[in-house]
């Protein structure tokens, strides 16, 4: 019979390694002397991104990582680490994370994965940056909308100055 501490492990790595095929991102952030209900404001904000924030030991963090092919993180997981593992937009749990470490300096982002691309963390502070989907796909119709917009305006505008120029030449013939 197992140790249920043995179990414990186990089932935590069958853990990640299920959330990381899920995953579109992975970013590890260290967490110590972060309290316990600031880690849990930071899980419930991190949730409405679709996000997760996952606590666990080193040694079962790294055989899971080992085992997905993702050997250069392993040298990020080194103390207190968590892993949050992003679902759907990477840019809204990196700005989630980025204001979270601004008003909790001792959370520190350390690095993750992005599409199967390692990235470190000033590219995490920089995709904070980016704007959403929405915000971005907004301005690409605009984009494309402003051509269209700019004909219509000038073929406006002619009609306009040519009502302009029949009203003018009937108030001559008026007087």
């Amino acid at each position: 019979m197992k140790k249920i501490g043995l179990i414990f492990k186990e089932a935590s790595e069958n853990r990640i390694k299920s959330t990381l095929k899920d995953s579109d991102a992975v970013f590890i952030v260290k967490y110590s002397g972060v309290s316990s209900p600031d880690l849990c404001s930071l899980r419930l904000t991190l949730r409405s991104s679709r996000a997760s924030l996952f606590v666990v030991k080193n040694s079962v963090a790294r055989r899971a990582l080992k085992d997905s092919s993702l050997e250069p993180l392993l040298k990020n997981i080194d103390g207190p680490c968590g892993l949050v593992f992003i679902k759907d937009e990477p840019v809204a749990a990196s700005q989630v994370l980025c204001n979270f470490t601004k008003e909790h300096e001792q959370l520190k982002l350390e690095g993750g994965t992005l599409k199967d691309k390692i990235i470190e963390k000033k590219d995490i502070e920089y995709m904070s940056k980016l704007p959403s989907k929405e915000v971005l796909r907004a301005q690409v119709v605009g984009a494309l909308n402003s051509p269209i917009s700019g004909l219509v305006i000038t073929l406006n505008q002619v009609l306009a100055k040519f009502v302009i120029c029949l009203d003018q030449i009937k108030q001559k013939n008026i007087k």
